[in-house]
């Protein structure tokens, strides 16, 4: 209980101490938006690795020198936990934004970080509006940031490895010709999910699997980067399932 406790005053008090730097770099965003961006990105993976060094997690990272630092890409992770995006943040090597749900958009000051960093909220049941968000998200990978989205919609909370993608999870990547980078997740739940409210010291293991591109395929090919980033992302995942 003392892990839950000391995660939840350090994050009370990360969000507002922030508070002025928001304010100034709203201001600034108009004039220099790479340097907000990642600045801002700075500062919350800074206040992430403390949540999970609070949390006892222990990190192992595997595939990382499937970034680089000069080519964008959509990563495509598993989702178990909300821990997922702490302990998977810190390790982008570039600017990177989230797709997020709607909902997301109304947690106070948080949101707010999140629109510094170029996140973008999709609301799955407005079609116009979901398509504005792939297309904005698109246009964000062409200008040279990375882009993440949770492409099974929903925290998988079952014993299946992973959900089904949903439709067009990948329709970012096709817009923007750029690599899809399968992210496997393991253990995450363990953290706190598992024993809600309880957070435990636990083993994570994040996989950045081998790039798929997208760029040149025919539209029978492109179908196809759905079926392989999925099997990858299994099959990461089986694996690294067995280190934990």
């Amino acid at each position: 209980m003392f892990r839950f406790i000391g995660a939840a005053v350090w994050t009370v008090l990360f969000l507002i101490l922030s508070i002025p730097f928001i304010l100034v770099f709203f201001l600034l965003r108009f004039i220099c938006p790479k340097f907000v961006a990642n600045a801002s990105q700075t500062i919350v993976c800074g206040a992430f690795r403390m949540v999970y060094f609070i949390s006892g997690v222990k990190l192992t990272v595997i595939g990382k020198e499937n970034l680089s630092k000069d080519t964008p890409v959509l990563l495509v992770p598993n989702h178990r936990s909300i821990f997922d995006i702490i302990v998977t943040y810190p390790e982008c090597i570039m600017q990177t934004g989230y797709v997020a749900k709607k909902e997301t958009s109304k947690i106070p000051v948080f949101s707010l970080w999140m629109r510094l960093m170029n996140c973008q909220f999709l609301d799955r049941k407005d079609l116009r509006k979901g398509l504005k968000v792939i297309n904005k998200s698109a246009e964000l990978i062409k200008s040279g940031k990375s882009m993440c989205i949770f492409p099974e919609g929903t925290r998988n909370k079952g014993t299946e490895p992973l959900l089904p993608f949903h439709d067009g999870s990948l329709k970012i990547a096709e817009k923007a010709e750029c690599p899809v980078v399968p992210v496997a997740i393991n253990n995450t739940e363990e953290i706190f999910e598992a024993h809600f409210p309880k957070i435990k010291k636990t083993h994570v293991i994040i996989e950045f699997c081998k790039p798929i591109e997208t760029k040149g395929l025919s539209r029978a090919e492109i179908r196809e980067v759905s079926v392989k980033a999925q099997e990858a992302l299994k099959e990461a995942y089986l694996r690294n399932q067995k280190l934990i």
